[in-house]
């Protein structure tokens, strides 16, 4: 079972691919207020192992983004009649987003396409940080069985196997406009994820680095990264 919400609105339809700890509840109005402000419908869903999503039955590979992007992504989307959707996805989310390639857009918030010690070093202080302090049981507020959803998250991320993961040959497949959003204050990655992004895929590319914020621009800097996102929902709706 796939947790999943739509919202009703005008074509195309947005799709939120949320983060690694993500889920459809912790969007929270994200997607609603996106959606009301460009009028366009809206689908958000929880993967597998996150949210109240079916739970993870066996340890995710290195691959498990490559698994989404191409097997499950697809499928749910045919699910839901969904063809041609504006992408909208935030740290993993905008990884499979890169990786699916086809979209009519894609909104790309803190982005990663390969692994930088920065993000290891993040990733590894929030391993401490769930076992040290109340991050367990608020992370388990949102989860079906929120050790799963940690753990198949940050156990892959810290295999030494990840080190070399990388999705910058997918990029030239990537023809649609793209918004890139980043903190300038993200722990998780750096410019240069934004460069290579840039570089790599055949869209128009924007860019808006917020200041002020780190690795979650739509709560961190919530109306700057609403209003980045109509402005550019209604410049390629026109």
């Amino acid at each position: 079972m796939i947790e999943r919400a739509r919202i009703p609105g005008a074509e195309p339809t947005l799709v939120f691919l949320h983060e690694g700890l993500g889920s459809l509840g912790l969007w929270r109005d994200f997607p609603k207020d996106v959606a009301e402000r460009t009028g366009h419908g809206a689908l958000a869903y929880s993967r597998t192992g996150n949210g109240f999503s079916d739970v993870l039955s066996e340890k995710r590979s290195v691959r498990y983004m490559h698994d989404e992007a191409l097997k499950i992504l697809p499928g749910i989307l045919l699910e839901e009649s969904i063809a041609d959707p504006i992408l909208i996805g935030h740290s993993d989310g905008a990884s499979i987003a890169l990786i699916y390639g086809r979209a009519q857009a894609m909104v790309l918030m803190a982005p990663h396409v390969f692994v930088e010690d920065e993000g290891i070093a993040a990733i590894e202080q929030t391993k401490r940080a769930y076992e040290t302090t109340d991050l367990r049981a608020r992370i388990a507020r949102h989860h079906t069985d929120g050790d799963k959803t940690f753990y198949g998250w940050n156990d892959i991320w810290l295999d030494p196997a990840f080190r070399a993961w990388n999705i910058e040959e997918y990029l030239p497949k990537v023809r649609c406009p793209l918004l890139l959003i980043q903190g300038a204050d993200d722990e998780y990655g750096t410019l240069e994820q934004l460069d290579r992004i840039e570089r790599g895929v055949k869209g128009r590319v924007e860019r808006v680095v917020l200041t002020d914020c780190g690795h979650s621009p739509q709560r961190d800097r919530r109306e700057a990264t609403l209003d980045a996102i109509t402005r550019f929902v209604a410049a390629i709706s026109t």
